[in-house]
């Protein structure tokens, strides 16, 4: 058979595949291995099948995820999101607006332990969403700040997307963990804005809460500032050069634990859930980068990824163009596709396109991570939307996705910032002590 007449199949299977709700990791695998066999012999097809599940189980640099995954468990059995949240509250209760704006800046601050958008949003909406309930909040506007501000999860370092770009396309994890932290902080800012001009338009979606005494402010500051000493050891070392992300994974996690020693919260039964939790997670990112492992020498046989790079520059369109070409079919698929899905897809294609225009592959992990984010959030699929709703079970799934557009909208100006202004994403790890 034709090499990209099988990749063209192999690719519409795949659909099918996650169509029928099969696991992005098995069906990556199966299609992999057949597609590999067919074309390159069914000897070699084994090979890999039984050689590429012990290399990634054996790469010493993903042990940043269970570990950062461990990091973000023992975070919230030590109760530091409810920290987090107090010490948001005390500061921005009293705005219009100001348990939705709270509520975001607990989940930024949340997502630089826990790397994942979807505990994000469930641990810092069951805190959150009783508060805004009892302050009338419209339910527009809490749900879609909690399904939002989760996305933060997987932008801010550290960041399991970010630990799967820098694995299948061979960059640098520390220098993407680094390139996340201020586009995270300007997406909460946009975040934060979005809520100030809906609250200013519609003064009704977010009544004003208790204002806080200065001590009371001090108080929950220092109450949470534990959790702001293990952020700053982490990620301040890993920009120091003080340790590599492997390392720093491991000293967050052991701060991590030892906080909730320390507190009194880590009990025989909490230990044996989080360590459950942590190892089911774990096991799912890895089954998906195993799959990956397998799919991508099929799909690189197939030459799709180097035809599809040389069709679109030889159309010989502005560079920029290309780029958003690219950007809108990430929007559309986010649409359709799981966030992980996407990018174990798309980068074998997409990566070599963005070499060969000559955009920095660091700075377009970023991007490439926001677009996952708006994805998250856009119908029909919207994961976090039905994380939101698990929480929220009273709250039409419509009126989730109408709270959720206007953070929609602040994702996409964002994006616009970022493709103007690279250096905010380039500044950190072109900065960064080597």
């Amino acid at each position: 058979m034709n090499p990209t007449a099988a990749g063209l199949l192999g690719l519409a299977g795949l659909f099918v595949l996650l169509a029928l709700r099969m696991p992005v990791g098995i069906a990556m695998m199966l299609i992999g291995v057949l597609g590999f066999g067919s074309l390159h012999g069914w000897g070699p097809a084994m090979a890999v099948l039984g050689s590429e599940p012990f290399v990634i189980s054996t790469n010493y640099e993903l042990i940043v995820i269970p570990l950062f995954v461990l990091m973000g468990n023992f975070a919230t059995v030590s109760g530091m999101s409810r920290d987090l949240y107090a010490a948001a509250y005390a500061w921005f209760g009293h705005w219009r607006g100001g348990l939705a704006s709270a509520t975001i800046a607990a989940c930024a601050g949340f997502a630089a332990l826990s790397g994942s958008s979807v505990a994000a949003a469930v641990t810092m909406g069951k805190v959150a969403l009783p508060e805004m309930r009892t302050y009338r909040y419209d339910s527009r506007l809490s749900t879609g700040a909690i399904a939002a501000g989760g996305t933060l999860g997987i932008l801010i370092p550290p960041s399991t997307g970010f630990v799967i770009y820098a694995i299948l396309t061979e960059e640098s994890i520390g220098r993407l963990f680094l390139a996340g932290f201020f586009p995270g902080l300007l997406l909460t800012a946009l975040f934060i804005l979005s809520i100030f001009i809906q609250t200013r338009i519609n003064p009704d979606l977010g009544p004003p809460g208790p204002a806080s005494t200065v001590m009371d402010r001090i108080r929950a500051f220092r109450q949470a500032s534990a959790m702001i000493g293990v952020v700053t050891v982490t990620i301040g070392g890993i920009y120091a050069g003080l340790f590599t992300p492997t390392e720093a994974a491991g000293v967050g996690a052991f701060l991590a634990a030892l906080l909730a020693l320390v507190r009194g919260r880590l009990t025989v039964s909490s230990l044996s859930s989080l360590a459950l939790e942590s190892t089911r997670t774990t096991a799912l990112v890895f089954l998906i980068l195993v799959g990956a492992h397998i799919f991508n020498p099929f799909l690189a046989l197939t030459h799709i990824p180097s035809d599809l790079a040389e069709l679109l520059v030889g159309m010989e369109l502005p560079r920029l163009a290309v780029l958003g070409i690219l950007l809108a079919a990430y929007i559309v698929l986010g649409m359709f596709l799981e966030g992980f899905a996407m990018l174990v897809l798309t980068l074998p294609i997409v990566h070599p396109i963005i070499l060969t225009l000559g955009y920095d592959p660091i700075w377009f992990g970023v991007v490439m991570v926001i677009v996952l984010e708006m994805g998250l959030i856009s119908p029909p699929v919207g994961v976090n939307v039905f994380v939101v709703k698990g929480i929220a079970e009273d709250v039409p799934m419509s009126r989730i996705f109408a709270g959720i557009f206007p953070f929609w909208i602040a994702m996409a100006v964002c994006l616009a910032i970022l493709v103007a202004f690279p250096e905010i994403a380039l500044f950190l790890p072109n900065t960064m002590i080597q």
